[in-house]
């Protein structure tokens, strides 16, 4: 069943001759200066800088990344040669961070006083600065809480030192 035909005067009869306000166009939201053009290249320019600085030094940082990783591992194993394992992290770290020349001579106490002064602060007391230099060729008995500190301290110049790029 359909519903019947409309006739052809339908609706108000007043409003038959109204004629219905048309809407105007829609504004643009794109600027129409060329001031806005500039402000917006120089905006992508900036944003572009910033990214790739910032790619660069996530890149720069990945030997950092991979000696945390290794010192979580040395952390959760309990070997003996907790003092080796370290002192070898250490040297790898630094040979990527500075040049082969200024790191592979390095031994003993000047070794440790490398390590301290490319800190703020430096993380090895004498202590453990005793125990990098000497522990490793004496075979030096460690007990955990001074292998707990000594790994804090690795941590600590690993995370906090100067590369040779950030000087």
């Amino acid at each position: 069943m359909s519903a019947p035909p409309l006739p052809d005067i339908f609706g108000n009869y007043a409003l038959g001759d109204f004629v219905e306000v048309v809407s105007p166009a829609a504004i643009s939201w794109l600027p129409q200066t060329a001031g806005w053009a500039v402000l917006a290249a120089l905006l992508a320019v900036l944003l572009l800088r910033y990214g790739w600085r910032r790619l660069r030094h996530w890149y720069r940082n990945r030997y950092r990344r991979e000696a945390l990783a290794r010192l979580r591992v040395i952390a959760q194993s309990a070997q003996q040669d907790t003092l080796v394992e370290l002192n070898k992290l250490l040297k790898l770290t630094a040979l990527a961070a500075y040049s082969r020349e200024q790191v592979a001579r390095l031994s003993g106490q000047e070794w440790v006083a490398f390590l301290n002064q490319r800190c703020a602060s430096p993380p090895f007391s004498p202590e453990h600065g005793r125990l990098l230099a000497q522990g490793v060729y004496e075979g030096a008995a460690v007990s955990d809480a001074t292998r707990q500190a000594l790994h804090g301290a690795c941590l600590a110049w690993v995370e906090n030192h100067r590369g040779a790029a950030d000087v």
